[in-house]
């Protein structure tokens, strides 16, 4: 896209009426919806994007996760996966195709995503929100934020974790088992991508695997009622302005096929959480140790919204109570929608969120 347009006052402040911050999925939704609405590009609306190149947070998942092991990527608005990507072939990797495909909409729907840029503070300033950056600062009537959660893994803090003499990582920076091969893991975490990276590691080496709660595991398959439901446990949290709980503790673990081999290998034998962390490993509270070379934590991921935190939109309890149709609009500020948060943070929640929020902060600001 063309470099935006600074306001005639200034050198340094570009002024715009709704900034969309992320090109991730929520963010391209987000865009699209509002070019639909009749908003002009670079002048109404534009979007920042912390990456250099399309994909959002895609093009950094480990290359091991395919097409075929990844949770379906739904269709964005308008156009196809399969437009830009074979998706027959399930070993294409999803760092690879997901951005392809993201490049490929940005093309087609000419969206305004200026990059690489990254919002670092959000504030009130004469009743418009200005918007420091990496690069320039922005000034807006709105934003629709959509910054996913990548950027700002969960590792709980434990006793002794300065002591361990192995490798500690998180899912955010896992890239393969490979690297393990000949050492005890130790994979952290109940969710999904636990689940992933404790099936390739033990096809390779020892592992052991914990977690804090006894995972629920699911004979039959996930239901479009089951992700409604989940959907709406989790909507109905954040309008409470309740932090935005797991998606898989409403719904369980449904058992694919690759977990059912790893079931049959002895693989899924969960341990409760660990107390401390030991130079050589792991201890329980009843004084049992397990020696470990690397402690793999996939502990999950919390939204990306310290930009924010000079907007005051949390509850004491760390929450954000949340409003609108598909619950994007913050209540204490109805210029801010959160997209990709809570009920939102998944592809398809995404799609629909971005529809709702581009309405619903257009009509707010009266630009349609």
């Amino acid at each position: 896209m063309a470099e935006p347009q600074a306001d005639a006052s200034t050198n340094l402040l570009f002024k715009v009426d709704i900034v969309v911050i992320g090109a991730g999925q929520a963010g391209l939704s987000s865009a699209y919806h509002l070019g639909r609405l009749g908003l002009s590009v670079g002048r109404q609306f534009l979007v920042l994007d912390s990456n250099s190149t399309p994909g959002g947070a895609w093009q950094h998942r480990w290359p091991s996760l395919t097409l075929s092991t990844v949770n379906r990527v739904h269709d964005l608005p308008g156009m196809q996966f399969s437009e830009a990507v074979d998706t027959g072939d399930g070993a294409v990797k999803a760092s690879v195709a997901v951005p392809e495909y993201f490049a490929s909409y940005e093309r087609k729907f000419n969206l305004p995503v200026y990059r690489p840029v990254t919002a670092k503070v959000v504030c009130d300033r004469s009743g418009r929100l200005r918007i420091e950056t990496s690069r320039e600062t922005f000034s807006a009537r709105g934003i629709i934020n959509a910054t996913g959660t990548w950027e700002n893994p969960v590792i709980p803090v434990y006793p002794g974790s300065e002591l361990f003499e192995g490798q500690q990582l998180h899912t955010h920076d896992y890239r393969g088992a490979d690297a393990f091969v000949g050492k005890h893991v130790v994979v952290v975490g109940g969710g999904i991508s636990a689940l992933q990276h404790l099936d390739e590691i033990s096809q390779v080496t020892s592992t052991s695997w914990v977690t804090r709660r006894e995972p629920q595991f699911r004979e039959e398959p996930f239901t479009v009622e089951d992700g409604r439901a989940a959907v709406a446990a989790v909507e109905d949290r954040v309008r409470r302005g309740l932090v935005p709980g797991s998606v898989v503790s409403v719904t369980g673990i449904s058992l694919t096929p690759a977990l059912r081999a790893a079931r049959d290998r002895g693989v899924l034998r969960r341990l409760p959480m660990f107390s401390e962390i030991t130079k050589d490993g792991v201890r329980w509270p009843d004084g049992s140790e397990q020696r470990a070379d690397v402690i793999l934590w996939a502990t999950g991921f919390r939204s990306s919204l310290d930009h924010l935190a000079p907007l005051q939109l949390r509850e004491d309890n760390g929450g954000i109570v949340m409003g609108g149709r598909l619950a994007t609009q913050v209540e204490k500020d109805p210029r801010v929608h959160l997209v990709g948060y809570g009920p939102s943070a998944s592809t398809i929640g995404a799609n629909r969120a971005g529809g709702a929020a581009a309405r619903e902060l257009a009509t707010y600001l009266g630009l349609i």
